[in-house]
């Protein structure tokens, strides 16, 4: 890339409600700045994380051919609607958060969600985001995952309150 060519805003993708938002929102900032928008999608098996035998056709859908491939179409599936913006999509293999800050260094804007899966399970997993935020060589917007709509005038039942078993 050329000093004269716009950097893009840069969007990571996998498939989740929060990841769809943060397109959707990425693809509005890169129309308004009239920057290009890559959507990135990364896969990564790690190797520990299968224990034990598998049956020969859950086997078959891990392998790496298998995997990229689901990947192309969770892509496939996210861009689906973006339009009136230069798009460029790529899949890559590595850990989301290695991939995505690796291409925050060629980026105006990196956008990721966040599913908010509390904080147990970012200790055990870790977080795309909050990796991103520390990491990343441009700044960072971090989209929450969408609520449903509040009903306001749904009844809420709840059940009866009791002082617990009675012995």
């Amino acid at each position: 890339m050329s000093d004269s060519e716009p950097k893009p805003v840069v969007v990571g993708v996998d498939g989740s409600p929060s990841a769809q938002a943060a397109l959707h929102w990425a693809a509005d900032e890169a129309r308004r700045r009239g920057v290009p928008l890559a959507v990135i999608s990364a896969w990564y098996r790690e190797p520990g994380i299968i224990i034990g035998p598998l049956p020969a056709e859950i086997g078959i859908e891990l392998t790496p051919e298998r995997l990229e491939a689901a990947q192309h179409a969770v892509l496939d599936r996210a861009v689906k609607d973006i339009t009136d913006v230069e798009l460029h999509t790529v899949v890559v293999h590595g850990d989301p958060r290695t991939e995505l800050t690796k291409a925050s260094g060629n980026a105006e804007l990196l956008v990721v969600g966040n599913r908010g899966h509390g904080p147990i399970v970012e200790a055990i997993l870790g977080s795309v985001s909050s990796y991103c935020v520390h990491h990343a060589q441009c700044p960072v917007v971090v989209v929450k995952e969408p609520r449903p709509p509040r009903q306001e005038h749904a009844e809420v039942v709840r059940p009866p309150l009791t002082p617990g078993p009675l012995l």
